[in-house]
């Protein structure tokens, strides 16, 4: 578990090329989340968010880090949604081996402030506003896609992920991270107490976000090869539940439930926040809020790569090793 502090302001602008191209948002059948208010939310989280969020950075260099133990280069990469500055900022930075970087979003403003952030990147960079939900990629036409803490808003997520395994060229890899089912525990918890105590009922004020043990069948059903799934808990403390909600809206993490109530009572709200924090405030009496993130790798099938024997090929018995080893004690 990790310890991450709250997000210093600084500003830091590079600029790149632009290349906008509009697209509809999906029509899913799924109506889970209101993917209009998300990508109003994003628009808004556009100007809000600062240029360096300790939490959004160390999740997305985290989600980096897993192409250092790849030996092979990806020329072209796509970036989708969620947190876009840290991921295309590191990308950018030479010597990463990426030449061509699509950057998508749903939100024309997200776009538009992280185009301004990167300024003086060297890699040819293309900015698409287009849906996750309805990738507008050519068929095997890139050889890397990222998403950091963006595809857990999509409402058909096994969709989105089986699109960009086929905008992957043979061999090319899928690197996602999402916020995973233990992600604000706290604020459910402080949130389901106020509403019982002020409003004898639950209305769903926390999205719902998938499991750990849902990760590896995802990678499985949307046909990736060579799935890999691990998890990281971040623990950010914040000076009141308030600034959590803050921050929430920053980040654009807030609610966007397509069934929801919109109007949430002010007495419930302020209840929320006073048991926020007698039931979690530590001892310099901040709060705590643990973030669950679920990282995913997944591999467009090509024949170089390793297989698992078929059933029966295996020249060795378990009982000959048990008696190899049970001999040796």
């Amino acid at each position: 578990m990790r310890a991450v502090s709250l997000w210093l302001r600084r500003k830091h602008q590079l600029p790149l090329a632009l290349a906008f191209r509009r697209f509809s948002t999906s029509n899913s059948k799924v109506k889970i989340f209101d993917r209009e208010l998300k990508r109003t939310q994003r628009d808004r989280a556009a100007w809000l968010t600062p240029s360096h969020d300790p939490l959004l950075h160390t999740v997305a260099q985290n989600l980096l880090d897993r192409l250092q133990d790849c030996k092979k280069t990806f020329p072209t990469a796509l970036c989708l949604g969620g947190s876009l500055q840290p991921i295309t900022r590191s990308l950018s930075a030479p010597p990463g081996g990426v030449e061509k970087l699509i950057v998508m979003d749903a939100s024309y403003d997200m776009l538009q402030a992280c185009k301004n952030a990167h300024h003086n990147a060297t890699v040819e960079t293309h900015f698409l506003v287009a849906d996750e939900e309805f990738l507008p990629i050519k068929e095997s036409s890139v050889d890397l896609v990222v998403s950091c803490l963006g595809l857990h808003w999509t409402n058909d997520l096994p969709g989105a992920m089986i699109q960009s395994r086929l905008a992957l060229k043979p061999d090319g890899l899928f690197l996602a991270a999402i916020l995973g089912g233990e992600t604000l525990k706290e604020l459910r918890i402080a949130c389901t107490l106020a509403q019982m105590e002020r409003e004898g009922g639950i209305s769903p004020r926390v999205s719902p976000l998938a499991q750990v043990r849902d990760a590896g069948n995802l990678l499985t059903r949307a046909g990736f090869t060579l799935p890999g799934v691990d998890v990281d808990e971040y623990v950010v403390k914040y000076e009141s539940a308030l600034e959590l909600i803050e921050h929430l809206r920053a980040m654009g993490e807030t609610n966007a439930l397509y069934q929801m109530n919109n109007i949430l009572k002010r007495d419930t709200a302020l209840a929320t926040a006073a048991i926020y924090d007698s039931m979690f405030s530590a001892e310099d009496g901040t709060v705590p809020a643990t973030f669950q993130v679920i990282y995913m790798t997944g591999w467009r099938e090509h024949p170089s790569q390793q297989k698992a024997k078929r059933r029966g090929s295996a020249t060795i018995s378990f009982n000959d090793i048990q008696k190899q080893f049970g001999s040796q004690n």
